[in-house]
């Protein structure tokens, strides 16, 4: 993964972003992942790409046994460990593309717009297919293939004065240069496709897909991101035995 968010003023910019300062009640995207979480109570939680903690908090003051929190970025994980502690929770430095643990370690794994950095979604679900327990549940987000498609991910003007947003190069996966808080980072397309199928091929079960639209308000407002989707969210569950 890329370590950009360790870079000082990249990092100085995030902090800024609403979601940095005000947590999950600043996520749009929130209400529908939160819709779609199981009952934490007693679980033992893995977050890949856990950024600033706000996930590895929440699971841990919903009463999961244990969180772990894993994310390659030191500056992100020094903002976990000053502002987001629980006896619950440990954080770690690690590569999500490339984390593993034992067998059936975990009940549920999270991850918050991270995998949209792995290059190979494949090998990651293998991994969580394998890290997880029986009957345990894989819930994330990742930035929509129609929105990392192009690659600039920027609204265009067309010559009429409409504002749209571009979908070529769709079927045209791998890395894409991206703009983002006046750095250029390296974030992976992925089709819809490919997206689902590294799921299902890894042998987890798909549960629930979801297009995070923004509140009511937004919708009102006409505000860009509900014309077009910014995010998936994916739920998939591991079969559990049977005897």
């Amino acid at each position: 993964m890329t370590n950009t968010y360790d870079e000082a003023k990249f990092f100085a910019a995030y902090a800024k972003m609403p979601r940095s300062q005000h947590g999950l009640d600043a996520a749009g995207e929130w209400p529908d992942f939160q819709a779609l979480l199981p009952d934490l109570k007693g679980k033992r939680v893995l977050d890949l790409g856990c950024g600033y903690g706000w996930h590895c908090q929440y699971a841990a003051e919903h009463g999961a046994k244990a969180v772990l929190g894993i994310d390659s970025s030191a500056r992100m994980l020094a903002e976990a460990e000053a502002h987001h502690r629980h006896p619950a929770i440990t954080y770690q430095q690690g590569d999500l593309a490339t984390y593993t643990a034992a067998p059936s370690s975990f009940d549920v794994v999270l991850s918050s717009l991270a995998l949209h950095y792995v290059a190979d979604l494949s090998a990651v679900m293998h991994h969580i297919a394998t890290m997880l327990a029986p009957g345990g549940v894989l819930l994330f987000t990742i930035e929509h293939p129609l929105f990392t498609a192009e690659g600039s991910e920027q609204w265009v003007t067309t010559a009429a004065g409409q504002r749209v947003w571009p979908v070529a190069h769709y079927f045209d996966e791998g890395a894409r240069a991206t703009q983002f808080l006046g750095q250029t980072v390296t974030k992976y397309h992925h089709t819809l496709s490919t997206i689902v199928n590294s799921v299902l091929g890894s042998g987890l079960q798909l549960n629930a897909v979801a297009e995070p639209r923004g509140s009511a308000a937004d919708i009102e407002a006409k505000a860009d991101w509900t014309r077009a989707p910014m995010m998936l969210i994916v739920r998939a569950e591991k079969a559990r035995v049977v005897v």
